[in-house]
């Protein structure tokens, strides 16, 4: 006797066909996910769709994949999972996407109706887990529920300030048969708003006043698409641009009111641009990118905060205007209504001049293992002025992150709300699907590779080219640095590491070693020209680490 077959499911006939036609309608090209029993229906689904399904071997990987999606395109990022384990999996990387204001749709199964009220298998409350990591969090109580509930997820995870939601379909609703006449909502755009001309006049009068005014942008400015805006503003008046680490790109490094970015953890070179400083212009920047105590620590700067929502409270950024709206808009308003340009001082060109000069040092540094300062000058030798490098948490973030010349917005992505491990490779994945035509290199720690190094069997499998610079030192390196410097002694960071080659080549992927310092920069070169997944590791000496925290600690100013 032949087993029976189920009659095939009319794209009609129930919740999950619904759920996966109000995604299309959202503009959702990749759900990034594992299946689980509790919503198999969905991913069947997806069969009938026009959007591609990647399988991902850990769910941390989908969130991380759905974040970087979201951050590189502005259109939230969808990540998928199966209730309990698979849900929880889920949730450093919509953390990290909460605290990078970065939209994504995180979407999980969950019990039925019939049992979620009980002690039962599996039953978690996932919407309580989810609630303070998300912009908001709920449960579809109906399949009648889900075309407003899905058109809600993604107007709030992609409305200022973005972030992720979190959205959980029982069992039996996602099963559910649902009206022939149900359908997605119309989608709606919130519109860029004109700033306030009271406000605007009140930040002009500020810098009527100002003697040295300074600009910090950050992750803001590069979500509003307010690269040329920012360019024209500190064009027009005079005025030097420094960035977060979050916003590197979003104002040219080879600019020459360029100061770098800000955020390393002693008093960096362009730190002096803000000790100068009596009026600081922040456009696009919150909090959670960098401590505002180290660009203020006396209080006495007065702040212009531009951006389309208000700022966080917080003792060192004392507001004197808040200007909300469209960036772009803001910037242009405000140039127009200061009658007087800045001449600039010799600081800024003296602190290019040194970030130039740590970047020549480290392409003639020959030593093996290599010093960082040569990884990373290979590493910009080899990429293009629009190419993709994610930098993992870790050693590897801070040398990237304040040396690494950023010419183009979302062109150097680190992970500085949460400061999350293991992002770089998958996020390199989802970088290389949202922009196929650009080079993509994850660069990161050995500690932080093998976080989620299994993405690389999705790489391979998926067809996705990207390449990953493991920065060898078998240990946990940012720490290591920390303990030196605090407590003089270090402990409990240091661990073994497979083979990377033939780890890379298990899976299918490309490995190479490198040998000495002359071998990086041909091999990054012919392995970014490839069209396949490759991995390379570099011994790296971080005796450079407490070397700079040293130097920059015995550096007085004003410059």
């Amino acid at each position: 006797m032949s087993p029976q077959v189920s009659p095939q499911v009319s794209p009609q006939a129930d919740a999950a066909h619904l759920i996966v036609r109000a995604l299309e309608a959202e503009g959702v090209e990749y759900v990034f996910g594992i299946p689980g029993e509790e919503n198999i229906h969905f991913v069947d689904a997806l069969n009938d769709s026009s959007i591609r399904y990647i399988l991902v071997r850990h769910e941390q990987g989908a969130a991380f994949m759905a974040e970087i999606y979201g951050r590189l395109t502005g259109k939230a990022g969808v990540a998928s999972a199966t209730l309990g384990p698979g849900a929880i999996n889920l949730q450093l990387g919509v953390a990290d996407a909460t605290t990078n204001s970065t939209p994504v749709v995180a979407i999980t199964a969950q019990v039925g109706l019939d049992r979620i009220y009980k002690e039962s298998h599996q039953v978690v409350d996932l919407v309580s887990l989810f609630r303070p990591i998300t912009k908001w969090a709920d449960l579809a109580p109906t399949a009648l529920a889900l075309p407003e509930m899905i058109r809600k997820a993604f107007k709030t995870a992609q409305t200022e300030r973005p972030g992720a939601v979190y959205l959980a379909i029982p069992e039996d609703v996602e099963s559910a048969p649902v009206p022939a006449d149900l359908g997605p909502l119309p989608v709606n755009v919130v519109r860029p708003q004109d700033p306030s001309a009271a406000q605007i006049a009140r930040a002009a009068d500020v810098l009527a006043r100002a003697r040295r005014p300074i600009v910090l942008a950050g992750h803001g400015a590069g979500r509003a698409g307010a690269a040329a805006a920012l360019v024209r503003f500190s064009e027009r008046l005079g005025l030097p641009v420094a960035t977060t680490f979050n916003g590197k790109g979003v104002f040219p490094d080879d600019h020459p009111h360029a100061l770098g970015a800000v955020g390393f953890m002693r008093h960096d070179y362009v730190n002096f641009g803000f000790d100068e400083a009596d009026v600081l212009i922040s456009v696009g920047y919150e909090l959670q990118e960098f401590d505002p105590v180290k660009i203020n620590p006396n209080r006495d700067k007065e702040i212009i905060h531009l951006h389309r929502f208000a700022a966080e409270v917080d003792d060192h950024y004392p507001v004197a205007v808040g200007v909300h709206g469209d960036i772009s808009r803001s910037l242009d308003a405000l140039a127009d209504a200061v009658p007087r340009r800045f001449e600039l001082n010799g600081t800024g060109e003296k602190i290019r001049r040194l970030m130039r000069e740590e970047l020549e040092q480290g392409r003639s540094e020959d030593g093996f293992p290599l010093s960082p300062r040569r990884v990373v000058a290979d590493i910009r030798e080899a990429m293009g002025r629009e190419d993709i490098v994610l930098a993992d948490t870790g050693a590897v973030k801070m040398w990237m992150a304040r040396m690494y010349p950023t010419y183009e917005p979302n062109t150097m992505l680190v992970s500085n709300g949460l400061s999350s491990m293991g992002f770089a490779v998958p996020g390199a994945l989802a970088a290389k699907l949202a922009f196929p035509e650009r080079k993509v290199l994850a660069a990161t720690g050995d500690g932080a590779f093998l976080m989620n190094s299994q993405e690389l069997e999705t790489a391979v499998r998926e067809r996705i080219p990207i390449t990953v610079l493991v920065w060898v030192d078998d240990a946990y390196g940012l720490i290591e640095w920390k303990m030196d410097l605090e407590l003089g002694r270090h402990s409990g960071i240091r661990f073994g590491n497979p083979d990377f080659v033939a780890y890379a080549e298990s899976f299918g992927a490309r490995g190479y070693r490198i040998t000495s310092a002359g071998e990086l920069l041909p091999t990054l070169r012919k392995a970014l020209a490839d069209e396949t997944v490759s991995v390379i590791a570099v011994p790296v000496d971080y005796a450079a680490n407490l070397e700079l925290t040293g130097k920059l600690g015995e550096l007085t100013g004003p410059f």
